[in-house]
């Protein structure tokens, strides 16, 4: 019985970090800038804040294209809010080489972001690819 009661503990212990993982990491998709090329941005938990990596480039046909932006940051400082709300946080938008006070909002796969740089604010829906 002790032994069972053991194994139960260290096997919620262990499984612990997955129960807390936040519920918006993953791999999105962005929608497409004013150039027509979108691309795919990991979104991950960097010290106390969410932050965000561009990993692919696309053209507006859907080929993979090369990029200098590919492993650039993208998003940073991003704070969860709660009932999936981020704020807080800024984002950087290759279309435009601006850098945003942003948020964000989840829900299911469908990620909205949004930002404001000197009063001009724009908005895009992402989607989760995995």
């Amino acid at each position: 019985m002790k032994r069972r009661l053991i194994a139960a503990l260290a096997a919620v212990l262990m499984a612990g970090p997955a129960f807390a993982a936040d519920p918006i990491l993953g791999l999105y998709k962005t929608q497409a800038g004013d150039d027509g090329n979108y691309g795919h941005v990991q979104i991950y938990e960097c010290e106390a804040a969410i932050c965000g990596v561009i990993r692919k480039a696309f053209n507006s046909a859907g080929q993979e294209i090369p990029s200098d932006n590919i492993g650039r940051r993208m998003i940073w400082d991003m704070q969860a809010q709660g009932n999936g709300a981020y704020g807080k946080g800024k984002i950087w938008a290759p279309d435009r080489g601006k850098t945003y006070s942003s948020k964000m909002q989840l829900s299911g796969s469908a990620l909205e972001v949004s930002g404001c740089v000197l009063g001009i604010c724009r908005a895009q829906n992402w989607t989760r690819v995995q």
